[in-house]
């Protein structure tokens, strides 16, 4: 049975936004980034699937300048916000790993 941890207020991340975040999960920390766009919402693990390394360049700056893309810091790859499959860059075809959420009561609950 998985467990909820509360990381964000649906309202306090802009539209079309971001925010990163770090969690304790038992042992290990866990990078990640919250998406918004149209008023869905997207959980990600902050790793890129080419360097394995984080995606934003600045706190909180994972999307593209237009805010249609989630953009790699490291080396310009774009990744559909929805779906976190990479549409350009050194990995095409691949995709972020999303993490599972839920809403309730405005907020953002991942599932752990």
């Amino acid at each position: 049975m998985s467990q909820e941890k509360k990381i964000a207020s649906v309202d306090e991340i802009d539209d079309p936004g971001s925010k990163g975040l770090s969690i304790d999960l038992d042992d290990e920390k866990l990078g990640l980034f919250i998406v918004k766009k149209d008023s869905q919402i997207s959980v990600y693990k902050n790793s890129c699937p080419h360097t394995f390394g984080p995606l934003d360049w600045m706190p909180d700056q994972f999307l593209d300048l237009d805010n249609q893309y989630i953009q790699c810091a490291n080396h310009g790859a774009l990744f559909e916000i929805n779906s976190g499959l990479c549409i350009y860059g050194p990995c095409k075809n691949q995709s972020l790993k999303t993490l599972p959420f839920k809403i309730k009561n405005n907020h953002i609950y991942l599932l752990v």
